[in-house]
């Protein structure tokens, strides 16, 4: 029997090493980067505070089509649904991690009968037993091997959840893109179609002229070269249409389906002011360069699991258990018990418990390479974005401005044709021009809406608005 003192030098020992346990840890303690940022994008800042998807941008189109499509894809994209089950096995794998910080129990039982057992003949007559027991097992590292591992698998939840959050931005980013560009294709198919039309209708007359010898056979040639490039275009954007279809299905998370279409794509307009002075900071948001940075936290904390593996860790066993020496009665039990501890260090592994410290440590040096660069790209993208609508707005009202112009440079050209005042060729050539200019007219409406996709895209889920600010300065 193990007397009271004993019992208090057990406990006492089992004290200093749980306080041991909680207070050393080896390895480097994360800091953030010090990254050298632009102060601020254009003029003066005006909201740092974080909003990821705060205002609803795709709103600014007031397009009621674009908005459901939004949330039936938030709903049921496929990649989305992976990554919100990646958060979930992070989740348990910070739960798998921390359970390491507890005692392990195991338990069994057997039976026995029969004259040979352990190992040894038992005399001439027959034994049978019942066996029960327990095994109470702690493997204490007192250097913060755990500690480490558990904010390592913390870091890679955070990273999981910004990952899960940047593909819910590029989810909802692709379906505006691909939605405009549906819009462009099916629009640049009608104008095919209509021009097409056009150009038969005027081929039969060219060709009932020729025939009664009013004009020459190279006009009824250039005609058919007009109308086959009109006739040309109708299935080039049919085709399109499909294409852009079925990948704006797949980003739905459902099978080939019509999408049906709202408004007046050539008239849509953005009426939004973008707040000058988008500071730098607003870059925190982007859930690109968090995940970036949780990894690289993730990272740093592997350093501190490898250096403990280097170190002694504290070994705590308990054993107990009951023994019955007959089968059919568990009554007469026998029990017993002990306690072990031990200290097991690796000793000499020719460098190769070193070696592991020095992998872990240029994998964190490769994960900060990897932030620095994603915050550098995240800055050229704003650049780019905020010039991209400055400079597609412009193309865009030149755009407008070339198609009035071809439009009633086609109709002059006829009339005059009609006239006897110029030739055929005259006519053809303000035709192709008025053909083009519409579809580029098109083309160049698709890529204005779109450039409102890229800024949001590249500010991490959106801007404040002044009425944002407001109401977030007046928040209590």
């Amino acid at each position: 029997m193990i007397s009271s003192s004993s019992y208090q030098h057990i406990l006492g020992g089992i004290l200093i090493a749980v306080l041991l346990y909680s207070c050393a840890v080896v390895g480097p303690d994360y800091k953030r980067p010090d990254i050298k940022t632009p102060e601020s994008y254009w003029a003066d800042s005006l909201a740092k505070r974080d909003s990821m998807l705060n205002i609803g941008w795709w709103e600014i189109y007031k397009d009621p089509a674009l908005d459901s499509l939004i949330k039936f894809a938030l709903e049921n994209n496929k990649d989305l649904l992976i990554a919100t089950s990646r958060v979930e096995q992070a989740k348990a794998f910070v739960g798998y991690n921390n359970a390491d910080y507890f005692p392990k129990l195991d338990i069994g039982a057997g039976a026995f009968k029969g004259n040979y057992g352990g190992g040894l003949f038992l005399f001439d007559n027959e034994r049978e037993a019942l066996v029960a027991q327990g095994q109470l097992s702690w493997e204490i590292g007192f250097w913060g091997e755990v500690r480490r591992a558990t904010e390592s698998a913390k870091a890679e939840l955070l990273a999981s959840e910004f990952a899960r959050r940047e593909i819910q931005i590029s989810l909802i980013s692709e379906v505006a893109r691909a939605y405009f560009e549906l819009q462009d294709y099916k629009m640049r198919y009608e104008i095919s179609k209509r021009t097409y039309a056009s150009r038969d209708s005027g081929h039969v007359i060219i060709k009932a002229r020729f025939e009664k010898g009013i004009i020459p056979e190279i006009d009824v040639n250039q005609s058919q070269i007009q109308l086959s490039i009109s006739k040309a275009s109708v299935p080039v954007y049919d085709r399109q249409v499909t294409v852009v279809e079925n990948r704006l299905n797949l980003l739905l998370g459902q099978n080939p389906n019509s999408i049906k279409l709202q408004g007046k794509f050539l008239d849509q307009e953005v009426n939004i002011i973008i707040p000058p002075g988008i500071p730098s900071e607003i870059l925190d948001r982007r859930p690109d360069l968090l995940e970036a940075e949780a990894r690289l936290h993730a990272q740093t904390a592997k350093i501190g699991v490898a250096q403990a593996q280097r170190l002694p860790s504290l070994s705590l066993t308990g054993l107990f258990g009951a023994v019955s020496p007959e089968l059919s009665n568990f009554t007469n039990v026998t029990s017993g018990w002990n306690a072990s501890a031990g200290i097991f260090s690796p000793l000499f592994y020719f460098g190769k418990n070193k070696r592991r410290v020095e992998i872990e440590k240029e994998k964190t040096a490769q994960a900060l390479r990897q932030y620095e660069k994603a915050v550098i790209n995240a800055f050229s993208e704003v650049e780019i974005a905020l010039k991209n609508i400055e400079t597609r707005q412009e193309e865009l009202m030149a755009r407008r401005d070339q198609l009035a112009a071809a439009s009633n440079a086609e109709y002059l050209s006829f009339e005059r044709y009609n006239k006897g005042v110029t030739s055929y060729l005259e006519v053809l050539e303000n035709q192709r021009s008025s053909f083009d200019a519409a579809l580029l007219h098109s083309q160049a409406q698709q890529e204005f809406l779109k450039s409102y996709i890229l800024l949001y895209k590249a500010l991490g889920g959106g801007w404040i608005s002044e009425n944002d600010a407001q109401s977030e300065a007046t928040a209590p």
